[in-house]
């Protein structure tokens, strides 16, 4: 797309209200564009409605007016979970209108050097780490995108002298046409949201357009475990600073001696002290600090450590500013979350895993018995990739929403006798307030009651947030 400033006077059509629809469309109207505003939800469910008609910009709820798109509309800018298909979307297309997502606007608009953080798990917690590693090393970022922030409106505020860390989604770059960060990373790729992309190959290519516009100034931070990100690496233009837990790197940020994928490791190295090594391909090499001195649980967590690490010597902090950060860093809300201890079982809030591999990670994390509650949004998946979990990992299960009963099949298939259903019908909270119960009921003293649903949280909850907020709410009312 052109830049922001050129639509003066040309019609930009908003599809989609939420935080990042409302931005957009302030932005474009500032600089002077006949911006129009559409959602289908009524207009009672579009508090944000009157905010922009205050402003002068027209909205339309209820409904997609046929006329909404035509031959003068010079841009249509819709929110990252509208489908293609949608008849406005579709219309634009056929007119050979461009279609974006707001953070293609902001990549046009930012002053600031972009860091795009992406990947199936791991996102928020490693953008939220590069940020915590940014400000210690002396430099000024700025976090927005998926983690909350619309990435336009802080591209917008962003100068030369800033960093401007976004999160970006599949949904988010799949509307992106010039997208350029300084650095692009990519943690981890696994099959998740084909409801929307349809196939495994269009979620990978959504993703790999991080990369697309990048050059060789650039930098592309890749996961040398991952054996998709190994593929997409010799079609990249972008010098590469890889990570990895299992692989001595000559240029990257890894672990030494290496953590083994699998199986038994020698005996030396299981006697060694590990420590989180960046190496700058020259011969150079910097011990961060030992891994086991990270204070997030896990080998997800150490590999999202390493990935934030790269990201930000990628982008000029120095490597010896790192190691307080990587030290301290107590992650983020909803994540793996620490919530209390009562009785001797502690609660853990993991609502942001909305899928299966987000799940395994986390049961995988914590060296005692859990019981989990799952469930959620139904994608069509028949979650047996989590049967070897159930047979090997659990104490007990607890399951609600839309994929209750296919989780409890699951369970039934492990031979895991302490299942138990939350079925408090439509009530959100009667529903995770009677899950929480009945876990804490199959629970003992040294075990863990862990949220980690596996799946999206539209079909009860507004949000991932709401979900865990009251999880949390129902542990401390215990």
């Amino acid at each position: 797309m052109e830049h922001p400033s050129s639509y003066r006077g040309r019609k930009v059509v908003v599809l989609g209200l939420a935080r990042s629809g409302v931005a957009v469309a302030k932005l474009f109207h500032r600089l002077g564009a006949d911006v129009v505003v559409n959602d289908r939800k009524p207009r009672k469910d579009s508090p944000e409605a009157g905010e922009l008609e205050a402003l002068g910009i027209p909205v339309i709820c209820g409904s997609h007016p046929q006329e909404l798109v035509g031959s003068t509309t010079a841009l249509l800018v819709k929110n990252p979970g509208i489908p293609y298909s949608a008849p406005p979307v579709a219309a634009a297309l056929e007119l050979g209108v461009e279609v974006v997502t707001e953070v293609e606007v902001a990549g046009r608009l930012s002053a600031a050097p972009i860091i795009g953080i992406t990947g199936s798990n791991g996102k928020t917690t490693t953008t939220t780490w590069i940020g915590e590693m940014l400000s210690a090393a002396g430099l000024s970022p700025i976090i927005a995108g998926n983690i909350g922030r619309p990435l336009c409106e802080a591209a917008e505020e962003a100068t030369a002298d800033d960093v401007l860390v976004a999160e970006l989604s599949s949904f988010q770059l799949k509307g992106t046409t010039s997208l350029r960060p300084r650095v692009a990373l990519l943690l981890n790729l696994a099959e998740t949201h084909l409801d929307y992309h349809g196939s495994m190959d269009d979620y990978v290519a959504s993703k790999a357009k991080l990369f697309a516009h990048q050059t060789d100034e650039d930098v592309a931070v890749l996961n040398a475990d991952d054996p998709v990100c190994a593929e997409l690496a010799p079609r990249l233009r972008a010098r590469l600073l890889p990570f990895s837990l299992t692989k001595r790197l000559e240029t990257g940020v890894c672990v030494e001696p290496p953590v083994p994928a699998g199986g038994q490791e020698d005996e030396a190295a299981a006697g060694a002290e590990r420590w989180i090594v960046y190496r700058d391909g020259s011969g150079a090499e910097l011990r961060l600090l030992p891994a086991a001195e990270l204070a997030l649980p896990g080998r997800h967590n150490l590999a999202n450590g390493l990935a934030a690490a790269a990201a930000s010597i990628a982008i000029g902090a120095e490597p010896q500013a790192l190691a307080q950060p990587l030290r301290r860093f107590g992650g983020v809300e909803h994540r793996l979350e620490f919530v209390r201890e009562a009785g001797g079982v502690r609660y853990y809030n993991d609502s942001k895993a909305t899928n299966p591999t987000a799940t395994t990670t986390a049961v995988s994390s914590l060296d005692r018995p859990i019981v989990l509650i799952a469930g959620g949004l139904d994608r069509g998946s028949d979650y047996m990739e989590l049967l070897p979990l159930f047979r090997s990992r659990l104490k007990g299960l607890v399951v609600l929403g839309q994929t209750r009963g296919k989780l409890a099949r699951v369970a039934e298939l492990a031979g895991m006798p302490a299942s138990r259903v939350a079925d408090a019908g439509e009530d959100a909270e009667s529903s995770i307030a009677q899950a929480v119960r009945l876990a804490a009921s199959l629970a003992e003293p040294g075990d863990a009651v862990l949220l980690s649903p596996a799946c999206a949280s539209w079909d009860m909850f507004p949000s991932y947030e709401v979900r865990g907020d009251m999880f949390k709410d129902s542990a401390h009312t215990l």
